[in-house]
Order: C-alpha cells, then sequence, then structure tokens
C-alpha cells in the first residue's frame, strides 16, 4: 500500500481434511478473508505454496484458477449477490447450467429448504431466504470445497442459526470439505476443528472431541 507493507498472512500451515468442517476464527484484520480467498484460488500468496490434492494453486495462470473455481469451489459470502431480475431458482441455474454434474436446481432449494419459494425474486425473500438461496447455488454445482466468508454476517440471530443448520447439513450430507470464517465465537462450537488467528498468524488449533476421523488430505 504505497509505502507501506501490510503482512496479511505469515507463517501460516494449515492443513484441510475431506468432508471436514473448519472454523476460522479471528476479530477483524486478523487475515481470515484474505486465508479463505488464497484456499479459494481469488488470491495467489506472494511467498508459499497452496496446494489442492494434484494443483499447485501457486503457478497455475488465471485460466487455471478459473478452473480450478469452476469445477471444485462453491463460495457463500457475507451478503448475497444475487441477481434481483431472476427468481430464486433461476439464480441456482446460473451454475447448474455451467456444471458438469449439478444438482437440479430444485434439489438444490430443496436441500436448504425453500423449494417452495423458488419461483420468487431475491426482493420477495427475507435476508435470511436470500443467503439460502446463495448456499444452494454454492452447492448445486457439488463442489468439493465450500468456503463461508462471514455467511450470518449480516443476519440475526436467529436467522444466522437457521442459515448455519443449513451449512452443517450440507457438510454432513453431501460430504463437502467446508470452511466458515468468523468473528463471532459461538459458532466455533459446530466446527470439527476451529482455528483462531491474529495478526495474520495461527494462534491456536482445536478439534473437537467429537471431530471425525481425518480421511483423504485436501490442502
Amino acid at each position: 500500500m504505497g509505502e507501506i507493507e501490510v503482512l496479511a498472512l505469515r507463517g501460516v500451515d494449515v492443513d484441510l481434511y475431506e468432508g471436514e468442517l473448519l472454523v476460522l476464527l479471528g476479530a477483524s484484520g486478523s487475515g481470515k478473508s484474505t486465508l479463505l480467498n488464497i484456499l479459494g484460488g481469488l488470491d495467489v500468496p506472494s511467498e508459499g505454496d497452496v496446494r489442492y490434492l494434484d494443483h499447485d494453486l501457486t503457478v497455475g495462470d488465471e485460466p487455471a484458477l478459473t478452473r480450478y473455481r469452476r469445477e471444485h469451489v462453491g463460495f457463500v459470502f457475507q451478503f448475497y449477490n444475487l441477481i434481483p431480475s431472476l427468481t430464486a431458482r433461476e439464480n441456482v441455474q446460473l451454475v447448474t447450467d455451467i456444471a458438469d454434474d449439478p444438482l437440479s436446481a430444485e434439489d438444490a432449494l430443496d436441500l436448504v429448504g425453500l423449494k417452495p419459494r423458488m419461483h420468487h425474486f431475491p426482493s420477495q425473500l427475507s435476508g435470511g431466504e436470500q443467503q439460502r438461496v446463495a448456499i444452494a447455488r454454492a452447492v448445486a454445482k457439488r463442489p468439493e470445497i465450500l468456503l463461508c466468508d462471514e455467511p450470518t454476517g449480516a443476519l440475526d440471530c436467529e436467522t444466522g442459526r437457521l442459515v448455519l443448520e443449513v451449512i452443517d447439513r450440507v457438510n454432513r450430507d453431501l460430504g463437502t470439505t467446508t470452511a466458515i470464517i468468523t468473528h463471532n465465537a459461538p459458532i466455533a462450537a459446530m466446527g470439527d476443528r476451529v482455528m483462531t488467528l491474529s495478526d495474520g498468524s495461527v494462534r491456536s488449533v482445536v478439534v473437537s472431541s467429537d471431530k471425525r476421523a481425518p480421511a483423504e488430505l485436501v490442502w
């Protein structure tokens, strides 16, 4: 940033396992979003290696990163990024039309409990319903990885709880490796592992007492 160098991440060494739910916890500015963007192929680190199975994301060009995002990753952001002129079904169908083996838009919306409202426009849906449409859109292409950046940040507590239940269901039912970033400590209870970041570094990693046995290493 001009003459100022900001070390967004430093010395971070992370393994993620197939099917697990990882919670990345930390205050604003701790490096959570930067780490998630690197895992999702949106950003490339200035140093270090990032690998997904046999993909080396640090040497891939933009077309390679685009294929990685398109074929392997689903994103859920704090703000829903729905197209207002399209119905819930049509918003999800944007993804199913370009995926190789997608869920149908109807099945994806049914997974998040919104099949009865699939013909409604975003303006006709509550904030929590819009976020569930965004989750349906993210999982409709059957991604191996679901990355969630403050998915409840714009929601009240009760609505946020419903959205987190949907994310947990996707992780359990579809076996999707899931990472959620948040500054909300109570959300940590849903994770198989909780990683706390501070000033760009990992400060602690806590494993849930009922964590499933690690499966295949994906990162």
